[in-house]
């Protein structure tokens, strides 16, 4: 499994780490997994893409 995202906010103690889109949905909500096998849903706004 890669996670090519950072999750940026500070929701759940859960800022800069990596995190992989398993959904997207309306109105710019997504599904993102964490290594650790935890799932939230939350806004596209939230992540972005890790740097190389």
């Amino acid at each position: 499994m890669t996670f090519p995202y950072i999750y940026r906010w500070d929701r759940q103690g859960r800022k800069g780490q990596p995190c992989q889109v398993t959904a997207r949905g309306t109105m710019n909500s997504i599904r993102v997994e964490f290594p650790d096998g935890y799932v939230m849903i939350t806004s596209g706004n939230a992540i972005r893409k890790a740097k190389p």
